[in-house]
């Protein structure tokens, strides 16, 4: 029996570029995106943000999330480090500068950040000294805080008059 095929929608576009592997007789279909486009995934731009923290500097869960693009998502944050490797994983703390692995791994986590010089005040971080400041992302409704700000600073001399005697 043979499965009929529906008809594409593609054929003004460029060629469908697909991929098919085969494991176990059971064939499986994978769409390739198109050449020189750019996929960022959530776990991506996650580990991007990890990558930039310097030697020297730590950051919290959820400024790595807010960072990537996803406030709120820090548990996100901790599964793409159990997922991934090869990363400055001991540079990602908890809130506070508080180290929340437990056992052997604590240790070596503050051993690793000791030996790049960040201190500790007890059993936390000084984020004071040490805390990353990722650069703020650029907000479209920032010109328009700005120009509000600048009208309350004009003395009543120099305010646009209005009409308005109400």
């Amino acid at each position: 029996m043979t499965a009929r095929r529906r008809p594409s929608s593609h054929s003004a576009r460029a060629p469908r570029r697909d991929v098919v592997s085969c494991d176990a007789d059971t064939p499986v279909r994978v769409r390739l995106p198109a050449q020189g486009a750019v996929i960022e995934t959530m776990h991506a731009r996650i580990l991007a943000a990890i990558r930039k923290i310097p030697r020297g500097k730590v950051s919290t869960y959820g400024a790595i999330a807010r960072a990537a693009g996803y406030p709120g998502a820090a548990r996100q944050v901790v599964g793409a480090l159990h997922r991934a490797f090869d990363l400055p994983w001991q540079r990602v703390l908890g809130a506070g500068g508080e180290i929340k692995l437990r056992g052997d791994s604590a240790i070596e986590q503050r051993f690793r950040l000791e030996s790049e010089g960040v201190t500790f005040r007890g059993r936390r971080v000084d984020m004071k000294k040490h805390e990353f400041k990722f650069p703020r992302a650029k907000n479209r409704n920032e010109p328009k805080r700005m120009k509000k700000k600048r009208a309350s600073r004009l003395s009543s001399s120099q305010r646009p008059r209005t009409n308005d005697h109400s």
